[in-house]
């Protein structure tokens, strides 16, 4: 069961893992929708611990707020009451066929969706034979002499019954499979219906437990939406407990069958915790900031912050951690050109020390995107995951590439023109700068486009190189103009001037780079600059 639960939520993720995160992250401005948008996708996944972390990366990389990512959280908790309410009917019959068709998709097509609705198929299939099968064979627990003297501890002690599920279900990693587990064991006649109903709320507060050790080194913001939702689960139980005897009596009214009075407490008690909690989260998000606050930066600027390990086997998720880190890159990269400016008009060697140490780190979190990416298998992204891997990784690169120009042509241009003292004229300067702040912009856009896939100012970029390479001429023709007229500034400093306006122009086109793709695409660019013959 615990296996068949993972293979469907591969499948979704993998599959469908790209919409999943636009759902997630296009709803959490309003808690209502944040609520219904992680109850789908829970129902989708089939895993409230998986919607949970999702968020939580989410949060840690400052792209949800806290109080969004509990609502969330509070329709994952709903959503998984819902799956459990369909898998408890009895239709194991179907399990065959159910499995054959995924068998059949997941053969069909090795690189599309088709294998992951297949993927998806096979774990329901056996999902439900799991469940038949856990019930047949508790069968004859029935007639134990001893699990009586197992169980009475737990019916005596309520709070007792919630840790040993809440362990339990720790260890399953899946409320949902011991929520299942609890009725087929309660269908059978082994587990009392009673005692089922108080370890459904230890089920409930076990499902909080694995994603809050599962962040337990990531950043202060990630920690606080899995304790928040501990923190919702553990007052809903610690009030819940008390008046059971008294809500049991209405659940047997309402249902006969201890199967459905199992799910059916599961659901109500979920429900009525997303309403009671609901208005709350904002308040529930102070407490825990003020249980994990934030710490300054100290850290290595080197090392990656946005890599996401726990979201790895999910593309989508992958691939928004890398752009992030990849936006990092370029925003150390801009640091780096505006200073480059400095450093030519300085007197001083600290300016050229300081960008060099910066494309040290650039070269660093370039290694650690490169490998993280690595990891990413393209097998298991659909087409549109796979050429937006493609267009970080080209970026990246690029952004890398662009960094080694400042640190080893213009860097030691600067160097140069520091110990030999030597000074540009006013007009050559002028010339310089103009083209310096040209390719500053198109930084500037590059993650513009990048992020938002503008095609009116990829276009712009495009239009803006070819005025940076007709600037370039214009420049060297007249730096030539001003050498004939022996103009000393321009004699002492003419190779440098050439140079530093090549290596602009240089790092200009890496920058371009990114338009391209999207203009080929949407059909705006021509294959070649050439006339037809």
């Amino acid at each position: 069961m615990l296996w068949s639960l993972k293979l469907v939520r591969l499948g979704a993720t993998r599959g469908f893992g790209d919409g999943l995160k636009t759902a997630l992250s296009a709803s959490t401005k309003n808690r209502f929708l944040a609520l219904l948008s992680g109850m789908g996708v829970t129902m989708f996944l089939q895993s409230s611990m998986a919607t949970v972390l999702i968020v939580t990366s989410f949060a840690g990389q400052s792209m949800v707020p806290t109080a969004s990512a509990l609502a969330v959280i509070l329709g994952a908790d709903v959503g998984t009451t819902l799956v459990a309410q369909l898998l408890s009917f009895d239709v194991s019959w179907l399990s065959p066929a159910v499995i054959l068709a995924g068998c059949v998709l997941f053969s069909f097509d090795k690189l599309g969706k088709s294998k992951n609705i297949g993927r998806i198929l096979i774990g329901l299939g056996l999902i439900l034979l799991s469940l038949n099968l856990i019930s047949e064979a508790s069968g004859p627990l029935k007639h134990s002499e001893t699990l009586p003297l197992v169980l009475k501890p737990l019916q005596n002690d309520a709070f007792l019954a919630v840790i040993v599920a809440a362990l339990i279900t720790w260890l399953a990693h899946s409320s949902l499979a011991i929520i299942l587990m609890l009725i087929s064991l309660t269908v059978s006649g082994v587990l009392p219906a009673s005692l089922a109903l108080v370890m459904v709320l230890g089920c409930n507060l076990g499902g909080t437990i694995a994603p809050m050790v599962a962040t337990i080194k990531d950043s202060p913001v990630a920690r606080r939406v899995p304790f928040g939702n501990f923190l919702i689960r553990s007052i809903g139980i610690l009030i819940a407990i008390p008046l059971l005897s008294l809500i049991e009596p209405f659940i047997v009214m309402l249902d006969a069958d201890p199967a459905r009075q199992i799910v059916n407490f599961h659901t109500a008690f979920n429900i009525v915790l997303a309403i009671a909690f609901l208005p709350l989260t904002g308040l529930v998000a102070r407490i825990t900031e003020k249980a994990f606050p934030d710490k300054p930066d100290m850290g290595d600027p080197g090392r990656p912050k946005y890599l996401n390990e726990k979201g790895i086997d999910t593309p989508a998720i992958a691939l928004a951690s890398v752009e992030r880190e990849t936006l990092r890159m370029a925003d150390i990269l801009q640091e780096m050109m505006e200073d480059t400016l400095k450093a030519f008009s300085a007197t001083s060697e600290s300016f050229i020390h300081r960008i060099r140490e910066k494309d040290d780190i650039l070269d660093r979190l370039y290694d650690s995107i490169k490998h993280y990416m690595a990891r990413l298998t393209q097998e298991y992204m659909d087409k549109t995951e796979a050429q937006r891997y493609m267009q970080i990784l080209t970026f990246a690169t690029n952004i890398e590439h662009a960094g080694d120009i400042i640190d080893k042509n213009l860097m030691p241009l600067a160097l140069k023109k520091i110990r030999n003292q030597g000074r540009f004229s006013q007009e050559g300067f002028r010339e310089i700068e103009g083209i310096h702040n040209g390719v500053l912009n198109s930084i500037r856009a590059a993650q513009t486009v990048l992020i938002s896939e503008d095609l009116s100012l990829a276009r712009q970029m495009v239009e803006e190189k070819e005025k940076i390479r007709k600037a370039e001429i214009e420049a060297s023709a007249s730096h030539i103009d001003r050498l004939r007229e022996g103009i000393p500034e321009t004699i002492a400093t003419t190779s440098l001037h050439l140079d530093i306006i090549r290596d602009y122009r240089r790092i200009n086109s890496y920058m371009c780079a990114v338009a391209y793709p999207l203009l080929e695409e949407k059909g705006q660019i021509r294959s070649t600059r050439l006339k037809n013959d």
